[in-house]
């Protein structure tokens, strides 16, 4: 009972902090405005070009950092606990680069600019790059292991990469039109971008706080969980299909955003503990957060100009991917 009072108080805590770095994104950069204006747009806004700001831009662009970094932090929680390694992640593993490619392909072959259609691509995108990485770390004597995956996952990523600057190279019409999408941006997106995707996060978040008690049933071991009576197999293809949905809806909305996947499950674990009906949660918060902090350093770096939130959060996950690798697996 202490305990879950304490992981209460931690998940409330992070609840507090995440609303406050919503406020944070809807009241700072480069247009001067306070965090009265911001009340006054949201409940009785006027045609003022700071109320416009906040509602068309700031508030729809807080939104989309919010929920694209709690899928991604919740899609690397579920990676990591299903592949027993701590490299794992949407970015590591190719599962960002698969959907992005199919993205591009779609602009740069076939002229598409519905979000709908990227939606849908990104998805494709995402699962054959999933399952690409978990047959080929599957294949030879020993099965599969975590250097296996990190390196099939290693070898994906290039490829789909290597693919995707290759098509860009043939139409640089495109190349303009995705260049900044490609670094991972929610600058400029509008909340009907993201209507188009939520509902297919929604159904993510909610299927991974379902089958949470599993996964701590599943974290014991394989055998363990097969003799309590654990289906593994149709937890893992459910799990494959969250993270489908989470990292594929992800990049549609704001292209292939790294490092968050990875970082922020390491970060929750230390804080919250390993009981994923509270990691859950707990990193999906941390994600939002972390990346809403990305987002308003990114406003600042090179002001009035902006450094995609892509290259900010590369900036402050590489270091720690670094220390992950070094420790070992």
């Amino acid at each position: 009972m202490r305990r879950s009072g304490i992981q209460a108080l931690i998940l409330l805590t992070a609840l507090l902090l995440f609303v406050l770095f919503v406020g944070m994104s809807i009241v700072y950069g480069y247009t001067d405005t306070t965090w009265k204006m911001a009340y006054q747009a949201l409940t009785n806004g006027n045609d003022s070009t700071e109320h416009l700001v906040i509602q068309t831009v700031r508030l729809p662009r807080a939104l989309i950092a919010a929920a694209v970094g709690a899928s991604l932090a919740i899609a690397g929680v579920l990676m990591q606990t299903l592949t027993k390694n701590p490299l794992a992640s949407p970015g590591i593993f190719g599962v960002n680069a698969g959907a992005g490619f199919m993205v591009v392909i779609a602009v740069t072959l076939f002229n598409v600019s519905n979000l709908q259609s990227f939606t849908w691509l990104s998805f494709f995108g995402a699962g054959l790059a999933a399952v690409a990485v978990y047959v080929i770390g599957s294949a030879g004597r020993e099965g599969l292991t975590p250097m296996k995956l990190t390196l099939a996952g290693a070898a994906i990523t290039a490829l789909f990469s290597s693919f995707t600057q290759g098509f860009l190279v043939l139409n640089e019409a495109a190349l303009e039109q995705v260049l900044f999408w490609l670094a991972g941006s929610v600058q400029g997106r509008s909340l009907d971008i993201l209507s188009g995707v939520i509902p297919y996060l929604l159904i993510g978040w909610i299927l991974a706080l379902i089958i949470g008690n599993k996964l701590n049933v599943l974290a014991m071991g394989e055998d363990v969980a097969k003799g309590l009576g654990l289906k593994t197999g149709l937890i893992k293809l459910v799990s494959l299909i969250i993270v489908v949905l989470l990292a594929g809806g992800s990049v549609a909305v704001a292209g292939p955003i790294g490092f968050v996947g990875i970082v922020v499950p390491h970060i929750a674990r230390k804080i919250i503990g390993v009981d994923h009906r509270w990691l859950l949660p707990f990193a999906g918060l941390t994600g939002s957060i972390l990346l809403l902090a990305a987002d308003i350093g990114a406003r600042y770096i090179i002001m009035p100009q902006e450094v995609p939130v892509g290259v900010m959060t590369a900036a402050m996950g590489a270091p720690f991917f670094i220390y992950i690798a070094r420790r070992g697996f």
